[in-house]
């Protein structure tokens, strides 16, 4: 963990959550919580002793009463085997170390307990993405790291297998979002405290002419009829188990006692040599 790259600066991340605090839109936190609670129902489980891994314990807590809500670090705070349910809560996007967190968070789990993220995906915030390179290339000849690179859903099952969970599931949830203008949806992620915080930002702000020709760009693209535009954010869900031996194992090659063509109700035909 302590070998994987540093893509978040971390000091500068919780500062725009602190900033963030203060006037917050959560409204994808909302919905990320609705989303985690369906799944939980899905599960015919009661979980006593549950964690959540967040950077907005205030939130978080109330989606949960009673859970031990620990700070998204690069350590977490969670005692190994202490928990039957461990919701990494909208901020696996940012780890300089998905996999670690991952790790960490299994190993807090008691066996067959359950993990649960939620956390944006790839598609989030394409328009603006495109939005700002074209504008940058266009005015200052380059471009720097200014949105945040986040996984595709076809990479993240394999994130759960490598950290030792079984059963591993991911899927998404795509959220078309409208605003008045660029500006406002950049407004909107100032208060969600998802502006960049990526080590190898321009330390200086960015020059208003980009901004403005990116919220140009933006609008000639994709306003609606009514003039908004449109922004994507995509959340995806990982779910996984602990492992333990009740749960159900995959037969060994060769150990079948039935044939196919026995349930299928067909005559096997043996294949030429």
């Amino acid at each position: 963990m302590t070998n994987a790259p540093r893509l978040t600066d971390r000091d500068a991340l919780n500062r725009n959550r602190t900033r963030a605090q203060r006037d917050p839109a959560l409204f994808l936190h909302e919905t990320a919580a609705e989303e985690l609670q369906d799944r939980l129902a899905m599960v015919n489980r009661e979980f006593t002793k549950p964690a959540i891994v967040t950077g907005f314990p205030d939130f978080w807590s109330s989606v949960l009463p009673g859970a031990t809500v620990v700070a998204d670090d690069e350590v977490l705070a969670l005692d190994p085997g202490a928990h039957d349910l461990v919701i990494h809560a909208m901020a696996l996007h940012w780890a300089n170390d998905p996999v670690g967190q991952i790790i960490q968070s299994r190993r807090a789990l008691s066996p067959d307990g359950f993990f649960l993220a939620a956390m944006f995906g790839g598609q989030t915030l394409a328009q603006l993405r495109s939005a700002l390179a074209e504008a940058e290339i266009e005015i200052s000849g380059g471009l720097s790291p200014r949105v945040l690179p986040m996984a595709e859903i076809r990479d993240l099952g394999g994130l759960l297998q490598r950290a030792g969970l079984t059963l591993p599931v991911a899927d998404n949830l795509a959220l078309n979002v409208s605003y008045q203008t660029a500006f406002h949806l950049m407004r909107d992620l100032r208060a969600m405290g998802e502006v960049n915080a990526l080590e190898g930002r321009l330390r200086h702000p960015t020059r208003p002419s980009v901004l403005r020709r990116a919220a140009e760009i933006y609008q000639s693209l994709h306003a609606d009829d009514e003039n908004r535009v449109a922004a994507t954010f995509e959340l995806i869900f990982l779910t996984g188990w602990a492992p333990d031996p009740s749960q159900p194992q995959p037969l060994r090659p060769g150990s079948a006692t039935a044939r196919l063509a026995d349930a299928l109700g067909t005559l096997e035909k043996r294949l030429p040599d």
